[in-house]
């Protein structure tokens, strides 16, 4: 007990007769410090005293399905800072093939009493992807906020980039560049974002006059490999431009290209999206679309903290405009 009360008094910069106050449900402590003292608890990993276990912990869930795409570790990144700057301490939940899955992860967050989750990216993003631990979290009321996606049947906020106005901006950008086969490499065929993406590709297609027809639309888990294998088969049905649906995927379109002995962006323009790190400084500089990453971070943060005050949660979807970023991987097609 006098461990882990000097343990709790260092990491909050309190002394131990106030955390002995806190832990004890005594008078003459402020209601930050209180709350200090109880979230220093949960981060330590030491139990709450029973009379304060009813309340939940200062924790919020950060759930992402991978770390290796720099677009989740930059949601991360601005949705921990968004958090701690309310009080609130984010466990950053990552999935593992063949380790926790997000449904352990799920039954870990409540087993914590946490105050919310975040998802930047999941299952729930996938239609035939199981989602009972979704519905776990709706039973309990816990405030739920999702990116990029939404799950039919939970009125769970989302915070999503326009897929639509991503994928016309790429498209058209092609399209004055003179390109008129141009492919698609996106994600699994239940991946929503995907789905959006494919369908505003046929739709700037029809008000360009162009077609887009099934042989120039490749699905790919979203990896590097996954990209390379998918524009591989599109260069020998022979397009000349390929949007893709993540920044790694067109990483990997660039090296389709290369292994067949084609330049890009002489014989091959690409468009990523996402406009994560790193992408200006690639051979040559990624066209993509960027996600404006600071705004929906924020705003899921926003979403999350207003259902934790006891607000009614905002039904539906904030969409958030993208922005393309030209780069050196798009040109004007060859005019051999």
């Amino acid at each position: 007990m006098t461990r882990r009360i000097a343990h709790v008094a260092k990491k909050v910069g309190v002394s131990e007769a106030t955390v002995s106050r806190v832990l004890n449900g005594k008078p003459g402590v402020s209601a930050a410090t209180r709350q200090s003292v109880l979230t220093a608890l949960d981060v330590l990993g030491y139990e709450r005293p029973t009379q304060l276990r009813g309340e939940r912990a200062r924790l919020v869930g950060l759930v992402v399905p991978e770390l290796q795409n720099p677009i989740f570790p930059a949601f991360a990144e601005v949705i921990g800072g968004a958090l701690a700057q309310q009080g609130l301490t984010p466990v950053l939940c990552t999935q593992t093939n063949g380790g926790v899955s997000e449904a352990d992860y799920v039954d870990l967050l409540l087993e914590q009493q946490v105050s919310g989750v975040v998802f930047a990216g999941g299952l729930f993003a996938e239609v035939n992807a199981p989602h009972d631990h979704y519905r776990r979290l709706a039973e309990r009321k816990i405030p739920v906020v999702l990116i990029n996606a939404s799950i039919e049947g939970l009125d769970f906020p989302c915070v999503a980039c326009d897929d639509a106005v991503a994928v016309e901006q790429a498209w058209r950008h092609l399209a004055s560049l003179g390109h008129q086969r141009i492919g698609l490499v996106l994600g699994p065929d239940d991946h929503v974002p995907s789905r959006r993406k494919l369908s505003a590709a046929r739709n700037a297609a029809k008000a360009a006059g162009m077609k887009l027809p099934d042989k120039y639309v490749e699905r790919s888990i979203f990896s590097l490999e996954g990209g390379q294998a998918a524009t591989a088969r599109l260069l020998q049905r022979g397009v000349t431009g390929v949007v893709c649906g993540s920044d790694p995927l067109a990483l990997g379109a660039v090296r389709a290209a290369r292994r067949r002995g084609l330049a890009v962006p002489t014989d091959l323009s690409v468009v990523g999206f996402d406009d994560s790190v790193f992408m200006n400084c690639t051979d040559p500089p990624l066209s993509t679309v960027r996600q404006p990453i600071e705004a929906m971070g924020r705003a899921a943060v926003d979403l999350l903290c207003s259902q934790i005050r006891g607000n009614p949660a905002h039904h539906g979807e904030l969409l958030f405009e993208p922005e393309l970023v030209v780069r050196g991987s798009t040109a004007k097609i060859s005019a051999g």
